[in-house]
């Protein structure tokens, strides 16, 4: 869409689709007007059988929310994907903060153009600052589909997420979701939104996950930033990409954490492959495998670690910490271990994708 109205002549900003019962989509996104206030807009498809939806009408009566009182003109951003509640409204969370507190504001709609603003907010985590990109989204307790958006029950967690203003990363944690109270509870508050566990350790920013109802999986999209200059971007007509989509599941055996997977489409792009079976590393060594150049691999690997060794470092009361012990540079008893890629013949150049058990008690 282009930026081309009083309230989005600054930017258009970060949106989300809702799906309606009817099959018709609506799109909320945020402006910034000019006068550099940030607002949520609504717009519709030109023509819902496009399979592409190359085209958008902005609604004529945006923009359909403002900052609430107490919340600062700039503080107000990416609103979610719908989802309904039990009282049959959809409700839909936006990204702010008071002060340094990162906070998700919760609104619920019957015709997404007029909004009631709950009392409370959904969740907030001091010292967070600014939270972006929200998503709030349901998993599965028993299983390895993904689920509708609106899905709540006991068979049922939900996942927060947000991207940091501050740091520019993108944090989750899973915990329970109260639909009554619109109020979402982690199950761990050590690992709450923005202090715990991230999506992705590289460059990775503004995620954001849609159910796919084809297939039934969630599918997660992120921002891949470049460091090259602005007048570089300028110079090639663009900037930054969007990284491998994932589908997206909750870890069953833990319940603490997410596991993403490349979607299945990806395998489709590769043209030819080798397989390594039943390879053996021992401490210290290094194994080449015998590739053919490429301009990108896509490697899949599974290790096996020895019995014996992990026998002895559960026997040991040693604790080992990533950030007290020299993390990768330091042997333990499991590991490091990994990939040496990008490697010259004499290993005098190589990009290391290691593992480690980082931390046990």
């Amino acid at each position: 869409m282009v930026a081309d109205e009083w309230y989005d002549k600054n930017g258009v900003w970060t949106g989300s689709a809702t799906i309606l019962p009817d099959g018709k989509i609506v799109m909320l996104y945020t402006g910034s007007t000019n006068e550099s206030v940030q607002v949520q807009n609504l717009a519709y498809p030109a023509d819902h059988n496009d399979p592409l939806l190359l085209r958008w009408v902005k609604y004529s009566g945006n923009p359909v929310l403002v900052p609430p009182p107490g919340i600062g003109a700039k503080d107000f951003r990416d609103p979610t994907t719908a989802w309904k509640t039990s009282e049959g409204k959809w409700r839909i969370i936006i990204g702010s903060k008071i002060n340094k507190t990162g906070i998700a504001l919760v609104y619920d709609t019957e015709d997404f153009i007029n909004y009631t603003l709950s009392s409370g907010i959904l969740h907030a985590v001091p010292k967070t600052g600014m939270w972006e990109c929200v998503d709030f989204y349901p998993v599965s307790k028993t299983g390895q589909n993904g689920l509708d958006t609106s899905v709540n029950g006991p068979q049922v967690k939900h996942v927060v997420k947000t991207s940091l203003d501050d740091d520019r990363h993108d944090y989750y944690a899973i915990g329970t979701y109260d639909d009554k109270a619109a109020k979402w509870y982690p199950d761990n508050p050590e690992i709450d939104v923005g202090i715990g566990i991230r999506y992705d350790y590289g460059i990775f920013y503004a995620s954001k996950t849609f159910y796919d109802q084809s297939k039934g999986r969630r599918v997660l999209w992120g921002w891949i930033g470049e460091s090259d200059s602005e007048v570089a971007d300028v110079k090639k007509g663009w900037a930054s990409l969007q990284g491998i989509p994932r589908t997206v599941v909750l870890d069953t055996k833990t319940g603490s954490n997410l596991l993403q997977w490349p979607v299945e489409e990806v395998e489709s792009l590769r043209l030819k492959s080798n397989d390594f079976n039943n390879m053996e590393v021992k401490a210290g060594s290094v194994v080449p495998l015998e590739l053919d150049g490429a301009t990108q691999l896509d490697i899949v690997a599974e290790f096996e670690l020895d019995k014996k060794a992990i026998e002895r470092a559960a026997e040991s009361n040693v604790e080992f910490s990533c950030s007290n012990n020299g993390g990768a540079s330091h042997r333990g008893a499991l590991g490091p271990f990994g990939l040496l890629v990008l490697a010259d013949d004499n290993l005098s150049e190589y990009t290391p994708r290691l593992f480690f058990c980082c931390q046990r008690k």
